[in-house]
């Protein structure tokens, strides 16, 4: 792809104390397409994810938002960049309903004249949200949990998301689900950076692969040259066909 890169890491290391977890991780991330990021566990994923949304802050390297350094930017300035982190797990309050989860987000987000569409658009991306606007989010299944975390994210859908292991946990036909909004997304001109272990969605929506192994980026590409490769160096039970 010829477009400038909306998300660059540049020989980026980090790790958590005296624990070293990137060394010299570089890959570009391209207006408007998909990156799969893939590796067994350990491999260093999410602490990459982490570091593109300033959560861990690397002790060497760059981390470049459209041609911006924001290696040393809080998080919350990353975030007004147009970078949004939707991270393994659930991430909502459990003891309010389905719309209250997301007004209270809305409202933050597009204030308060802007609910009524922010809600009308989160319930178009997942019906089945809509089906449940009124009940506790605690008592949804693990599914719609995560649907629930994702639309107060992609309503507005931002600059570059980073999604880390959606599909972690999930029964096959929600993990269907979030992939199709995530296409969606994208086709609205998000560029994203799919973290995954099993690979079949990711690479069925990537563009480009980086293929991490401890911690160190083994291989990289575009889909259709690297999509046997990539496979071939994780585990076959982490591969989803």
């Amino acid at each position: 792809m010829n477009a400038a890169p909306v998300l660059a890491l540049e020989g980026v290391q980090a790790g958590y104390g005296p624990f070293k977890a990137l060394f010299d991780v570089s890959f570009r991330v391209p207006q408007g397409s998909v990156v799969a990021l893939l590796g067994s566990n350990g491999a260093g994923k999410t602490t990459v994810a982490r570091v593109c949304t300033g959560l861990v802050r690397p002790t060497a390297g760059r981390v470049r938002i459209a041609g911006v350094d924001v290696a040393r930017l809080p998080t919350w300035r990353i975030a007004r960049l147009g970078v949004a982190h939707a991270p393994e797990g659930r991430s909502v309050f459990a003891t309010l309903t389905v719309e209250e989860n997301l007004v209270l987000a809305f409202r933050r987000e597009v204030g308060r004249r802007g609910v009524p569409d922010a809600l009308g658009r989160a319930f178009e991306l997942f019906p089945r949200l809509g089906e449940r606007r009124q009940q506790l989010a605690g008592t949804l299944s693990g599914g719609e949990q995560r649907m629930l975390s994702l639309a107060r994210v992609l309503v507005h859908p931002p600059r570059v998301l980073i999604a880390d292991e959606l599909s972690l946990g999930l029964a096959p036909i929600v993990v269907d689900e979030v992939y199709r909004v995530l296409a969606e997304i994208r086709d609205a001109g998000t560029s994203i950076v799919v973290v995954e272990q099993h690979v079949g969605h990711a690479l069925a929506l990537a563009d480009e692969v980086v293929v991490l192994t401890k911690g160190r980026v083994a291989l990289t590409g575009p889909v259709a040259g690297l999509g046997d490769v990539a496979d071939w160096l994780l585990p076959a039970a982490q591969r989803d066909g």
